[in-house]
């Protein structure tokens, strides 16, 4: 494919692949080569937040303070939770690559080598896909583990705790 594709705030990418036709404008170039496909920061950020979700053995993304802001302004009508898919993902996009960095939440009892490759296995295969980009590396920081009493305690209701 010679789609021209470039990254907003990352920088530009002038080619995505080579080809013969490159230079070829106008009614004689194909169809797919007429004109730019820009991609967002944020759309890459999207995709591997969705990406990452995905594999077994993850159970949330974004260190201790951001999981807690993210989920009181998701509680706030009107407040735009949206930012829940892209909270604990970070993307540098430049001309043809991008970087992903990951803070991610565990299951207790799970392998987090093998939980990493498959988030590392499932982001790159995603963003690759869908984006045209070459994503050179996934980082990953671990930096909870969620234990199956934590998710106890936080349902208990409010009436019954003594302050």
């Amino acid at each position: 494919m010679t789609d021209n594709i470039t990254s907003v705030g990352g920088g530009s990418r002038p080619e995505a692949g080579v080809s013969a036709l490159k230079g070829r404008t106008g009614a004689g170039a194909p169809a797919e080569t007429r004109g730019k496909t820009t991609i967002a920061d944020g759309v890459v950020a999207k995709i591997a937040g969705m990406a990452a979700r995905e594999v077994p053995g993850i159970y949330n993304l974004g260190a201790g303070m951001a999981r807690a802001f993210g989920a009181m302004r998701e509680r706030v009508p009107g407040a735009g939770g949206g930012g829940a898919v892209t909270r604990g993902v970070k993307v540098e996009v430049g001309e043809r690559q991008a970087a992903v960095d990951l803070d991610v939440v565990v299951e207790y009892g799970v392998s987090i080598v093998d939980v990493a490759g498959g988030v590392r296995t499932n982001v790159i295969n995603a963003v690759e896909r869908m984006t045209g980009l070459e994503v050179v590396e996934v980082n990953i920081a671990v930096d909870d583990v969620h234990l199956p009493d934590d998710e106890e305690e936080q349902n208990e209701p409010e009436e019954g705790r003594v302050r």
